[in-house]
């Protein structure tokens, strides 16, 4: 709403600065100066002919006219062009400033324009894939790279509840079925700089140049939990391929990371693309053996899954359960 505002104001104050110039009339008869556009209205005054009037604005046949400090409307037929005043009463480095200042705010409410439209055609794609309010910021910014790229719709999917042998489920962040085998995605917000190793369960973030560290799980096993939940699901397709990506986010370094294992990609989210490209490339491509609707089927039941409000709540309850925090007294 704040910067629908200012672009308003934005667009009034452009459209003052536009108008440079002047145009004056002259009565071609006695007329009439009414107080509205149309002959219904009442007479303000009366010109005389040959009297010279100052043009304000102009409606089809009716203009606004100023003369000797009163204004009215009349029809410009009983008018004729007199002449124009381009001078607007400033030295010329005044008339410089102001039409830099004219540049500027053209400029500015053009940005706005486009940043509207931007974000609405923006918001428009990804309900292509997905809903608003799914999933976090930087998933939905992977799902948009990704249809941006070209990627079709109906191929992407995003915030999937695989569910489990135990009625748990294994949340999973995004999913794109390709030529040469499925790609599941786990996306990372992090800061500052990570180290780990592909076979150490716990990775380090380092903040404020080493003064503050935090261990979180390791991506590339959590991701590869992911694709084995996600085997288990399509066990009777057991020739497609499965890649893993995960993408970080956020002003993070991969200061040391090292024993990434083979199908396995680390990448930082304005290289995605990248790295999505070389797995089309340099595989060959699979057949599905006319059972990819199959596959389509169980990754759509995963992200209905994922929209069910129970679903959500168990599984966030299973992972506080897992991770035990609640049972520490210290």
């Amino acid at each position: 709403m704040r910067i629908k505002k200012i672009l308003l104001a934005t667009i009034l104050t452009v459209s003052s600065l536009i108008s440079f110039a002047t145009d004056y009339c002259i009565a071609t008869t006695v007329l009439n100066v009414r107080t509205g556009e149309g002959a219904e209205y009442s007479i303000s005054f009366t010109l005389q002919k040959g009297e010279e009037v100052e043009v304000l604005s102009k409606n089809g046949n009716w203009y606004r006219i100023k003369y000797l400090g009163e204004s009215g409307y009349v029809n410009s037929k009983y008018l004729k062009y007199s002449r124009t005043i381009s001078d607007t009463g400033l030295h010329m480095p005044q008339q410089i400033v102001l039409y830099l200042l004219k540049g500027v705010f053209i400029s500015f409410a053009l940005f706005i324009v486009f940043f509207f439209f931007r974000k609405t055609r923006d918001k428009k794609l990804l309900k292509t894939v997905t809903e608003l309010y799914r999933g976090i910021k930087s998933e939905r910014d992977l799902v948009l790279k990704l249809l941006k790229s070209g990627m079709p719709a109906h191929v992407i999917f995003h915030d999937l509840y695989v569910k489990k042998h135990k009625g748990d489920f294994s949340q999973i962040d995004l999913v794109i079925v390709t030529n040469v085998g499925i790609i599941v995605f786990e996306v990372k917000d992090y800061s500052g700089w990570i180290f780990g190793s592909g076979n150490q369960s716990q990775w380090t973030q380092v903040l404020a140049y080493g003064k503050q560290k935090y261990r979180f799980y390791n991506p590339i096993m959590q991701n590869n939990k992911h694709v084995t939940e996600l085997r288990k699901q399509l066990v009777q397709f057991g020739n497609i391929p499965f890649f893993s990506i995960v993408v970080f986010y956020g002003n993070c370094v991969l200061k040391e990371i090292n024993f990434v294992p083979n199908g396995t990609f680390l990448v930082k989210s304005e290289r995605v693309l990248d790295v999505v490209k070389i797995i089309l490339k340099e595989n060959k491509s699979v057949h599905y053996n006319n059972n990819v609707v199959e596959v389509f089927q169980v990754l759509k039941e995963a992200v209905i899954n994922g929209g069910i409000i129970e679903n959500q709540i168990r599984h966030k309850e299973n992972i506080k359960d897992m991770l035990g925090k609640h049972r520490i007294f210290d």
